[in-house]
Order: structure tokens, then sequence, then C-alpha cells
């Protein structure tokens, strides 16, 4: 029987398991760094920390009991734990860690201001905190590809396009890094590409409720689902058979410096 687990895993957990170790290396991740993953998901993240720094200590946190539980049964080694956690209240002590990172969730959390706070609070003076979000709006292909044949069907339901997702255009989270006082703030596009065997792999995760997205899917009745299937299909295939489809996916990563405590002359710290 397939878990939640698995269905993000088909819809988005594949995509997020290639971003991941380009925000890695965004981030500076060093072999040895403490680094939690916030709203860790199902481990993509945390994987990629663990691929490339092999005897750091990593720290998943999310709000999914059964997100936790997929992640942890992959990740059985000692130095890597996952656990049921909220982004806006961590349950670390200040200055926990070393590096701090959160990968396609922000957007998602009720405050993310509050968890930005809690992200800087955990993570040591000159410490890096970076995240990344979809650019939904024209980056994101295969969701920009879905919601613009949604739309054009049903315009009514334009609110629920994920364009009007916060933090997903140019500058919004290096805006949100700056307003929180950290320093040497960078922003860059992350780019990936996401290949699809056939349209049903494109079509069939749609299917599983995951995201708005796939909630937006579960609310039409049969044969709306159809015609909105039907003009996916012709929008990536045309008239011609079905074939694989290749489609970019951009999310923009952000990164900054958590600011060192100022001393006053004379003073050592």
């Amino acid at each position: 029987m397939f878990s939640a687990g698995d269905a993000y895993q088909r819809f988005m957990g594949r995509w997020s398991r290639a971003l991941a170790p380009l925000l890695v290396k965004f981030a500076g991740v060093r072999d040895g760094d403490a680094v939690i993953d916030v709203g860790s998901g199902t481990g993509a993240l945390t994987a990629a920390v663990v691929a490339v720094a092999p005897s750091s200590r990593v720290i998943g946190i999310d709000p999914a009991a059964t997100f936790v539980a997929f992640a942890q049964a992959r990740h059985p080694v000692d130095r890597v734990r996952f656990e049921v956690g909220d982004a806006q209240q961590l349950r670390f002590l200040n200055a926990s860690f070393d590096r701090t990172l959160s990968i396609l969730v922000l957007n998602f959390v009720q405050d993310p201001a509050k968890a930005l706070d809690e992200m800087i609070r955990v993570t040591q003076a000159g410490g890096t905190v970076a995240a990344a979000v979809w650019d939904y709006g024209q980056g994101m292909e295969m969701l920009r590809v879905f919601w613009d044949e949604a739309t054009a069907l049903t315009p009514a339901i334009d609110a629920r396009d994920e364009r009007h997702m916060p933090l997903s255009r140019k500058g919004e989270l290096a805006a949100l890094w700056r307003e929180h006082g950290l320093q040497d703030v960078v922003e860059e596009p992350l780019t990936i590409q996401t290949r699809f065997v056939s349209f049903d792999d494109y079509w069939s995760p749609f299917l599983e409720k995951q995201g708005p997205a796939g909630e937006y899917v579960a609310s039409l009745r049969a044969g709306e689902r159809d015609q909105l299937r039907l003009r996916l299909r012709r929008r990536l295939l045309g008239d011609g058979p079905d074939r694989p489809i290749t489609l970019d996916a951009r999310a923009w990563g952000v990164r900054g410096i958590v600011p060192r405590p100022v001393t006053a002359p004379g003073l050592t710290a």
C-alpha cells in the first residue's frame, strides 16, 4: 500500500531530489557541519547534505508524521535524525547549528517571517541560513503548464493558481532575509530539468491529491478532469503520439549570514 510519502515522491519528491544538491552547494555546506533541515518532507535535502558531508550531524523536522517516518526509514544512521516539529517553534537551543536549510517549504508556512526568525535563532553567529522556493509564476514549467490550462478552462479558479504563492517571485526571499537582519544576502536561480517518460508520467501524479494542484484535480468531476487532461496533453504533445517530455523547473535560492554580536571598543566578546 502506498503511503503519503510515496505519493509525494511521485508528484514532487523526485524533482526536489534533483534540486536539493544545488541548494546544498549554494549554501556552502561543509563536512562536519551541524545542519537542520526545516520542513524536511521525505528527506531529499537531508540526503543531499549527507552525500557531500557524510560526517555531519543532520536533523530534519517536519509537521507531518507520515513524512518523518518515511524519511527516517531511508536514513537509519546515527548522525541523521528526523522528528515531528513546527518551523515556527523549533525546540532547539540558540546557536545549535552551523547551517539551517529549507527547501520548497517557506511559502506553505502560515507565518514565514516567524519561521525565519526561528531559523536564525538556532543558527550560530557567522552561520548560514538558506532556502529555496519554486518560481511558480514563470520558472516551474510543470506547474505553470498545469495552471495555465486549468484557469483557461475555468477562469474562476485563478486564485488557486500557485503563481500567487508568497515568496515565489524574484527578490522576495532576498527581501525577507534582509528584513530579518541577515548579512551578505545572495539570491540566485537554481534550475533543473523535469523529465517525464510519457504524458501519463506527467499527468498521473496530479491524481494523488498532493499540493494545491493535486487538491484541485481531486475536486473536479470526472468529466471536468478529463477535459483538463486532454487540454494538457494537447499543450504538451500537440496532436502527435505520446513521447518523453522535458520541462524546466526553476527555484529562487537565497542565503544569508547570521550577524556576529557587536562588541563595544575596548571590550572582548
